[in-house]
C-alpha cells in the first residue's frame, strides 16, 4: 500500500436507505482492510436494523447524543467519545434522541460493501 490523503468533501452527502445521510470518507480497493464513512441521524430518527456480513464496523461518536441497539441487548446511551464495536451479523439500529444531529464515524474492516448489507426484519 502507498501512502495517500483521502480529504473529506461534505458536499458529497447522500441520503442512505436505513434512515441516515452518509459522506464516504475513505472506501476503495487503495485500502482494501478499512472503509470510513461520517454519518449523519437527524434529530428523532432512528435508522433501519440492519446487520452487516463478514464485516466488523465501529462508530465514533463526534457529535450529539443517541441510544444504540445491538443484538439483543437493551439499549444503550451514546454521546460523544463513545466507541461502539459492532462484530458482523450483529444486528443494529440508532436513534438520535438529542436535539441536535448525531453525527459519527463508521468504521468498517475489512472495508463496506454493499453485499454485505443485509435488512434484519
Amino acid at each position: 500500500m502507498q501512502s495517500f490523503i483521502q480529504s473529506l468533501n461534505i458536499a458529497s452527502e447522500f441520503n442512505f436507505d436505513e434512515g441516515c445521510y452518509i459522506v464516504e470518507v475513505s472506501n476503495s480497493s487503495k485500502d482494501p482492510e478499512c472503509s470510513i464513512v461520517r454519518a449523519r441521524v437527524e434529530s428523532g430518527v432512528t435508522t433501519e436494523l440492519h446487520c452487516l456480513q463478514n464485516t466488523i464496523e465501529r462508530y465514533v461518536i463526534i457529535e450529539g447524543e443517541g441510544s444504540i441497539q445491538l443484538g439483543s441487548l437493551s439499549p444503550q446511551k451514546v454521546r460523544v467519545g463513545d466507541v461502539v464495536v459492532i462484530p458482523a451479523l450483529c444486528s443494529q439500529k440508532i436513534s438520535n434522541t438529542g436535539a441536535n444531529d448525531l453525527i459519527f464515524l463508521a468504521i468498517c474492516t475489512p472495508r463496506f460493501e454493499t453485499k454485505n448489507y443485509q435488512r434484519v426484519t
